[in-house]
């Protein structure tokens, strides 16, 4: 049933169909027919954020938590522009959004306007799909159709660029009923002669490994149940990227722990000589493949992936399985039970004895000290601290992302929020900003480096505004530690630029917003710092002094395949290995 309507409250209404309860967003001149459109309803609560890209990182951080869409509500020209960085994030990290953005009158679309830019153009290469409509009769098919696209298929970010005029102009509003897509209909289950052939394969199989990726997580809490499922019926081992962190129970023994660049000996070691690896919901990205022509030799390998473009990009594949993970993997364990399937014993006993040979190197060891806080040991102090409670895990980017994803360990998907494929510096506070709008009653912290909040700092505004508890995390190593640490290794420890000079007090930062501020530099009391930031009900930024000089290991160096891991100096030498300075090259 259509209703007339002007376009800016065709906006609200869709968003309200579509079930939207919270929108992240910034007024200005092209966007304020919506916002007062905004200002005339209840049902959806505006996060005012104080940069647009913050908005998009918020949505995300949203959406990840939650398993909604997240919405994001942006003016023309720089408002646009801001938001490209989240959006590419988003596209990276499979993140399904709804942007929508003012536009000048369609008039002057084209005449170099005030606060003009060819949104559509620009967002092209960083979205899923991107719309500029130009008549409001199109317009609530489209904003129907972009909550489609966003989270049908592999999800993303999908652009809605919307003239002023437009905004104004009277039309039919059309709900979401009557709307179905023509042309995009992803296909959710996999072929079945290619889902027994996969389990053929894994029975098989002497040295298997599931290497997950957060497709897993993308596809909803069946595909990690099926996964756990499927795993616990094979007993094959499993390891993650850093996307599928939670999809699998880090407590499992079957866990190996994160793979790639920066995971640990015994997933990388895994991936390396399995002779079958089965890659759900990744995409053999660099930071997991290290050298093409080295990575995994030995193995035939299975995909599974919704998305078709995914398929043979970056590695070749013997049997790829196009579909959802939840789908897939469900049917994948109906077929192993169903066919009265299972793995050869001896030959997976011999595996996981070698398996356990790899994992008692214990490569996340570290130096203890009783002066100084290492950063391993702050991870870990948090986690102690928060693992019994409703906790949602925000990063920024750098050695203490590494570190979170090493040190703290996950039971549930949707707990852990961080920037993967972009790698974006600013992420971690509004994303757990976001999560804490989704889970209002719950522990949101965002493990943060000194150089990295500083990025999106103005969001405290946004957390005491909103009366928002989250919790900033930092290790404060006085360093851009990533590359500080690539600086040492690779280019003769010639720091150039990457110490953190003229740093705020974060204490009196935080008391400057209206929030907690704490410091931390003894770890003798790291517990009780920690237990008082928890027991604050309100946003607080937390300042960990942790050790200058410490590396994130291990680390595959780039351009070197996964049996060349640099170990740290505390991993046991249970083989013969080439010592460099210091450190172990296995």
């Amino acid at each position: 049933m259509s209703k007339d309507m002007t376009g800016a409250e065709m906006v609200i209404q869709a968003l309200a169909d579509q079930g939207v309860e919270h929108l992240f967003g910034y007024p200005g001149g092209a966007v304020l027919p919506i916002y007062d459109a905004l200002f005339h309803q209840n049902s959806i609560e505006h996060i005012l954020v104080r940069h647009e890209q913050a908005a998009v990182h918020a949505a995300e951080g949203y959406a990840r938590s939650s398993g909604k869409v997240g919405v994001v509500l942006v003016t023309s020209g720089p408002g646009a522009t801001n938001a490209v960085t989240g959006l590419t994030d988003a596209l990276m990290d499979s993140i399904p959004l709804v942007c929508i953005t003012g536009q000048v009158p369609t008039h002057l679309i084209g005449n170099d306007a005030f606060q003009e830019c060819d949104t559509v153009g620009i967002t092209r290469p960083c979205t899923k799909h991107n719309y500029l409509v130009r008549d409001v009769k199109d317009l609530a098919r489209v904003l129907h159709e972009a909550f489609y696209v966003a989270q049908n298929g592999r999800p993303g970010p999908v652009v809605v660029d919307i003239p002023k005029d437009v905004q104004f102009a009277l039309g039919s509003y059309v709900g979401p009923e009557n709307i179905e897509h023509k042309t995009y209909k992803p296909k959710l289950r996999g072929d079945a002669d290619r889902i027994e052939a996969a389990l053929d394969m894994i029975a098989r199989a002497r040295r298997p490994i599931f290497y997950t990726g957060g497709g897993v997580i993308n596809a909803g809490p069946k595909a990690s149940s099926a996964l756990r499922d499927l795993a616990r019926l094979t007993g094959v081992p499993v390891t993650s990227t850093l996307m599928g962190l939670g999809a699998f129970p880090a407590a499992s023994r079957q866990w190996l722990g994160m793979l790639g660049m920066h995971g640990t000996y015994e997933a990388n070691m895994a991936m390396h000589g399995c002779d079958l690896m089965v890659c759900i919901g990744a995409r053999f990205d660099d930071r997991i493949t290290g050298r093409i022509d080295a990575f995994s030799p030995e193995s035939k390998k299975i995909h599974i992936d919704i998305d078709p473009s995914s398929i043979n990009k970056n590695v070749k594949v013997d049997l790829p399985i196009i579909g959802d993970c939840a789908h897939v993997l469900e049917a994948m364990v109906r077929g192993w039970r169903e066919g009265g399937r299972s793995t050869d014993g001896e030959a997976m006993d011999v595996w996981w004895r070698q398996i356990d040979r790899w994992r008692a190197r214990n490569c996340l060891a570290y130096r203890a000290s009783d002066t100084v806080i290492k950063p391993q040991y702050a991870i870990e102090r948090l986690y102690a601290a928060t693992c019994d409670k409703d906790v949602y895990i925000s990063t920024e980017v750098g050695q203490h992302q590494m570190w979170a994803a090493q040190f703290f360990r996950f039971e549930e998907p949707n707990r852990w929020l961080t920037s993967g494929g972009l790698g974006t510096m600013g992420y971690g506070l509004p994303a757990a900003i976001g999560a804490q709008i989704a889970h209002p009653d719950a522990l949101c912290v965002d493990i943060a480096g000194e150089a990295s909040i500083l990025m999106n700092m103005q969001e405290m505004s946004t957390a005491i505004q909103f009366d928002l508890p989250v919790k900033i995390f930092i290790l404060n190593n006085r360093y851009m530690g990533m590359v500080r640490q690539w600086q040492e290794l690779l280019h003769g420890g010639r720091y150039s630029h990457s110490y953190s000079e003229a740093l705020p007090d974060f204490v009196k930062l935080a008391e400057a917003y209206g929030g907690v501020g704490m410091r931390c530099d003894k770890p003798g009391d790291l517990d009780a710092a920690i237990a008082e930031m928890i027991a604050v009900k309100r946003p607080v930024i937390f300042d960990c002094i942790v050790d200058q000089q410490e590396n994130c290991f291990p680390m595959i160096p780039s351009g070197r395949a996964h049996n060349e891991m640099i170990l740290g100096d505390m991993a046991v030498d249970l083989d013969e290995a080439i010592t460099d300075e210091g450190k172990m090259l296995v």
